[in-house]
């Protein structure tokens, strides 16, 4: 049986090229290559390739960033594939910035202790990968894309045996014992959010309803400067202006955030909780390029530049309206280094994986490597494995089991997420969320997955990375790493739901 591989981001295009020549079915919810977190990317690729860093100064990075929750071994692993990652995209044609040198060049973000940031065009890396990769799977004949297909549903006991899929008003179930899951990231369960509408946690109700085990489900990163101009999904205005020197400042012109450790420059939950709390005391606030860029913006980073003029601003006079928005989960199923799951048959890759790297707040740019770099393992591990025994299933497999319902409640499990489970949390509001969410949660998979995260971040006592309790602001000493199945979701979530009944 092929492999299936769910979701059409750059780790789901890396996994199908590497297992290439071997046959797999590659299900993309949209056109191939369309809604797409990856193809929004306008960050780069995180990768020590200067002359001043190595792997070793970038794994520093990314454990300090990760507030104790990473992986070191995982960390290892990744940063020492930047190289790599980078030298087989350039060699699918991806035409990343180059200095007059000829040398890539390097941008810096927040956080990071040595320019290592690659992009294409200065805001274009996601749509330039994407292009290149989406080109390369439609050139390889052993990749079969189905397109405008939705997976639904896992067949699953012991281990997986098929994938349920909704494509065009049918229902299809495919047989398969050796599943990828690709789906992306949750952050569209948020009413202010940069992921496309799509992104809200798919997969980690397949994987949840399997019974695969999640991790760290709490830790969703609010990316500080989302461009606040009334669009839903909000644009981004990407850390890489900061990290060339722009500035936050409020309506009054203060740039509240002077004197603070690294400024503008902290950890993206650092800053996010600045400037949510300086809107909370009724201040608006700006990302000021002027100073930083002047005329050079619209040639630096042309799609932010395209975005603020449509919108009536104009970033080389104007500061750029600005406020935290829900961007990158950084729990998810938990996988090994190999990207293999609790669930025999199941790997996971990408934004919907818990592989350790991020920890409990995610270095900036880290995530597209992380992406490239799983997707090449997870496939290298698939086509490796010997003695495989496929599960004895006819295609046509029957189905009668979750059907989750499009109740058109979308709109009301954002608004629950977004009082109660956004940058600043406590455990009346959470209660409120899980009570709110549970009844929905029996037919919905986006309340369901809500549901999650909020029971999540309830069980975590403390305040840490992206997770900030205002009941529990001290960060524990214990540094537990919470890994939780459905079953232990749904009871814990009891107790907080009986409390309103």
């Amino acid at each position: 049986m092929k492999p299936v591989i769910i979701g059409a981001g750059l780790a789901g295009l890396t996994v199908a090229l590497f297992l290439a020549p071997m046959p797999v079915i590659l299900l993309s919810a949209k056109k191939l290559g369309d809604e797409s977190s990856s193809a929004w990317a306008q960050g780069g690729i995180a990768a020590a390739v200067g002359a001043d860093d190595t792997a070793q100064l970038h794994a520093k990075d990314t454990i300090n960033a990760g507030a104790g929750f990473c992986d070191p071994a995982i960390v290892r692993q990744v940063t020492e594939d930047g190289a790599a990652v980078v030298g087989q995209l350039l060699e699918r044609g991806v035409a990343f910035d180059r200095d007059p040198a000829g040398k890539l060049s390097l941008g810096l973000e927040g956080a990071h202790r040595r320019r290592r940031i690659i992009h294409v065009t200065g805001d274009g890396t996601g749509p330039a990968l994407m292009k290149a990769l989406v080109a390369a799977v439609r050139a390889t004949p052993s990749i079969e894309v189905v397109e405008n297909a939705v997976a639904t549903d896992l067949i699953a006991d012991a281990a997986i045996s098929g994938v349920v899929v909704e494509r065009n008003g049918e229902r299809l179930v495919i047989a398969s014992d050796c599943v990828v899951l690709a789906t992306g990231g949750a952050g569209a369960l948020w009413q202010h959010t940069t992921n496309p509408l799509g992104s809200w946690g798919r997969g980690l109700a397949l994987a949840a309803r399997s019974g695969a085990i999640l991790g760290d489900l709490e830790f969703m990163q609010f990316h500080p400067t989302a461009i606040d101009i009334g669009r839903d999904p909000m644009p981004l205005a990407s850390e890489a202006l900061r990290g060339e020197g722009a500035i936050l400042i409020d309506e009054n012109g203060t740039r509240f955030m002077a004197g603070q450790g690294k400024e503008e420059l902290e950890p993206r939950d650092v800053v996010a909780r600045a400037i949510w709390n300086h809107i909370g005391k009724g201040h608006k606030v700006f990302l000021d390029t002027r100073a930083a860029l002047g005329e050079n913006f619209a040639e630096r980073f042309p799609s932010i530049y395209a975005v603020c003029r449509t919108a009536g601003i104009d970033p080389v006079r104007q500061p750029i309206p600005v406020r935290p928005a829900a961007h990158y989960h950084m729990g998810g199923v938990v996988t090994d280094a190999r990207g293999r799951t609790s669930m025999k048959g199941l790997w996971a890759c990408g934004e919907v994986a818990c592989t350790g790297l991020h920890g409990a707040n995610r270095l900036a740019s880290n995530s597209l490597l992380e992406a490239a770099s799983f997707g090449r393992r997870v496939a290298e591990d698939i086509a490796g494995m010997e003695n495989r025994q496929p599960v004895i299933r006819k295609q046509n497999l029957s189905y009668e089991g979750f059907v989750p319902s499009d109740d058109g409640r979308f709109a009301e499990i954002r608004a629950i997420m977004s009082a109660h489970v956004g940058v600043l949390r406590d455990e009346a509001g959470l209660e409120i969320a899980i009570r709110q969410l549970t009844p929905l949660a029996q037919k919905s998979d986006r309340a369901l997955v809500g549901l999650m995260i909020a029971t999540a971040a309830l069980r975590r006592e403390e305040s840490r990375g992206a997770h900030a309790r205002t009941d529990y602001p001290v960060v524990s000493t214990q540094k537990t790493q919470r890994q939780l199945t459905l079953a232990d979701i749904m009871r814990d979530a009891e107790p907080a739901r009986a409390v309103g009944t």
